[in-house]
């Protein structure tokens, strides 16, 4: 475009500086928001039977104790195999009046499904024979009283031995815990809103009043039912597309596409004498 000649030019150079500030600002945001894209594609956030901090490290600390009855197990199956289908990773402690480290910090969620055989009923062999559950490594030797306190106080042990990012904590029980051991639960429930350690609880058909005790001594802490598992096929767990990223995204584009429709640049010089 041929430039005009302006008397007056000089008048209306802030005018044009704004215009400049206006799409640079436009075009910087936009590139950052394609940059955020990027990232979220690379480091997905998963959604499985609860909800996690994105990049945090979860320790799933799991009730094998003696009350836990075949009606539990199918959820105990249920809720290892949602977990074990997610893009996660997870540390395992197993519990009952004692606890263990099963599965280290940062081990692929897929490492979980080969647990979710012995929490899965068998296949009738024989007509008139009730399907039962398989052995497990626990019932025998390591399932007996119940102590939640321990296997809470190993993943708060671990969260700090092996300095974890955004630890995590997910309790997966039927709460039915021990009397004796509620000073010492208290105590650990404290030390995790103290280190601000967040803790999720996947009840195993708990009773009302051991749900209501929990949420008494961690105010706040919310309990998600795990469900059994039924005929067809499974729920996946997803990656939550991020539609208000890409809203903003659009709008931005939009904005700037506007702007340079029905703004275009005027160039002028000033006025020779």
């Amino acid at each position: 475009m041929t430039s005009i000649p302006l008397a007056d030019a000089r008048a209306l150079r802030p005018a044009a500086n704004r215009t400049l500030a206006v799409r640079a600002t436009l075009g910087a945001a936009l590139a950052a928001l394609v940059i955020a894209l990027a990232l979220i594609a690379r480091h997905p956030g998963t959604q499985t039977i609860v909800s996690l901090p994105a990049h945090s490290s979860a320790v799933v600390v799991l009730d094998v104790s003696a009350s836990i009855s075949s009606d539990t197990y199918a959820r105990i199956g249920a809720t290892l195999s949602s977990l074990a289908r997610s893009n996660g990773r997870y540390g395992l402690v197993v519990f009952s009046d004692q606890a263990y480290e099963a599965l280290p910090p940062g081990t692929p969620a897929a490492d979980l499904q080969p647990l979710v055989r012995y929490f899965t009923v068998t296949p009738q062999k024989e007509p008139g024979a009730a399907p039962t559950f398989p052995p497990n490594p626990w019932s025998s030797t390591f399932s007996a009283g119940t102590r939640v306190s321990s296997g809470l106080e190993l993943a708060h042990d671990i969260a700090f031995q092996d300095k974890l990012r955004k630890p995590v904590a997910i309790l997966v029980s039927d709460l039915d815990d021990s009397p004796e051991d509620w000073p010492r639960l208290v105590t650990i429930m404290q030390a995790f809103q103290r280190d601000h350690i967040p803790l999720r609880i996947v009840g195993l058909d708990p009773a009302p009043e051991d749900v209501a005790h929990f949420k008494q001594i961690s105010p706040g802490t919310r309990v998600v039912q795990a469900g059994l598992p039924g005929p067809g096929p499974q729920p996946r767990n997803h990656t939550p597309f991020p539609w208000t990223l890409v809203i903003i995204t659009l709008g931005v584009a939009s904005a700037l596409a506007a702007h340079e429709l029905w703004g275009p640049t005027l160039d002028w010089r000033s006025e020779q004498p």
